[in-house]
């Protein structure tokens, strides 16, 4: 057996790939669902359902893409650099700390300010976290996998002493959690009677923006050429240490925007438990997606149907709610496969 590179690769192989990556995990989760003994289509009914079968169900799905999107964005730009950042989770809980510092009453401002301003500075601590790690893996070739995974339990840590000490909500009855935003760092909630807030559109807006600077910037040829190949993006004059550096700063601050979205949109207050995994799950996102800014939206729009109808699914026919993890889980080494096979083809000698 010889692997060999795909001469010419046709769009519709590109195009196909993700989508045949959702159709296999599909499959083997059936697999799955078989074993704990419950009908395949009624599962996969019932998860659909849950999603997007009514109103709630569907702004529900929608919440919880939001920092998917925005996650998805941090790890797009990132890889598409070669800069693998695996702190999106550390940088989401800096931008959500930075949010609570400001919006808890230290500074006040109309909403048409006040709202940007948190934004602003949830997007600079998010940077800021990458800072250590991008300055070790460009002056000193230490390896950023390492550095931003360990750098997420230390801000976890971080984060836990303030929500116990100094930011702890004395009216919380013990718990850690901090104060709440005031009424003017809120987002605005989209749909009456439902946690669906414009941190949605925030997204959608994000998204739009990293695709134009991708595509259409003199940052974005950079990003894309200090990606393919570092040598030659080098040899034409392009300093890759400042590409990466940039690149890092513009993935923690769109973590941090994530972080921001789950405190002043849907929670209103920090606590340690305000993200399940976001930023791990981000990576997911990003790999699905193919890491085009674009179709991150639809990624993660497709994974937050899977944990939101799963839960549905679970209470209707008893099926672990572990399922979802397993299929993201799958999707994204389906897509591993897939992505392999687009680029190149396997020969049998």
């Amino acid at each position: 057996m010889q692997i060999e590179p795909r001469e010419h690769i046709a769009p519709w192989r590109i195009a196909l790939a993700p989508v045949a990556a959702v159709f296999i995990s599909l499959l083997i989760g059936s697999v799955l669902i078989l074993w704990v003994g419950a009908p395949v289509f009624e599962a996969y009914g019932l998860l659909v359902k849950g999603a997007v079968g009514s109103g709630f169900a569907l702004t529900e799905t929608l919440t919880r893409s939001i920092p998917l999107i925005f996650t998805g964005l941090a790890a797009t730009i990132a890889f598409r650099a070669k800069f693998y950042n695996i702190g999106a989770e550390g940088q989401l809980y800096c931008g959500a700390l930075a949010a609570t510092f400001f919006g808890t009453g230290l500074i006040t401002l109309p909403p048409l300010l006040m709202i940007p301003f948190l934004m602003l500075v949830g997007a600079l601590a998010g940077g800021a976290a990458l800072a250590v790690p991008v300055m070790l893996k460009t002056h000193l070739k230490v390896d950023e996998v390492v550095t931003t995974l360990l750098l997420n339990f230390v801000i976890l840590l971080f984060v836990g002493y303030f929500l116990e000490g100094p930011l702890k909500d004395p009216m919380s009855m013990g718990w850690p959690q901090a104060e709440p935003i005031i009424n003017e760092g809120l987002f605005p909630s989209l749909v009456d009677k439902s946690r669906l807030h414009f941190g949605f559109v925030f997204a959608l807006i994000g998204s739009v923006l990293c695709w134009a600077m991708m595509r259409f910037t003199v940052w974005g040829y950079e990003i894309r050429a200090v990606g393919l190949n570092t040598s030659a993006a080098r040899f034409s004059g392009i300093n890759v240490n400042t590409t990466v550096i940039r690149t890092a700063l513009i993935s923690g601050g769109l973590a941090g925007i994530a972080g921001v979205s789950e405190v002043a949109g849907l929670k209103g207050y920090l606590t340690l438990d305000i993200s399940p995994g976001f930023g791990y799950t981000g990576i997911a996102v990003a790999m699905l997606a193919q890491l085009n800014p674009l179709a991150v939206i639809l990624s993660a729009l497709f994974i937050s149907m899977i944990y939101v109808g799963a839960d549905s699914m679970s209470r209707a026919i008893n099926i672990p709610t572990y399922i979802a993890d397993v299929l993201v889980g799958l999707s994204v080494l389906s897509i591993l496969v897939s992505v392999m096979l687009t680029r190149y083809r396997v020969r049998f000698r």
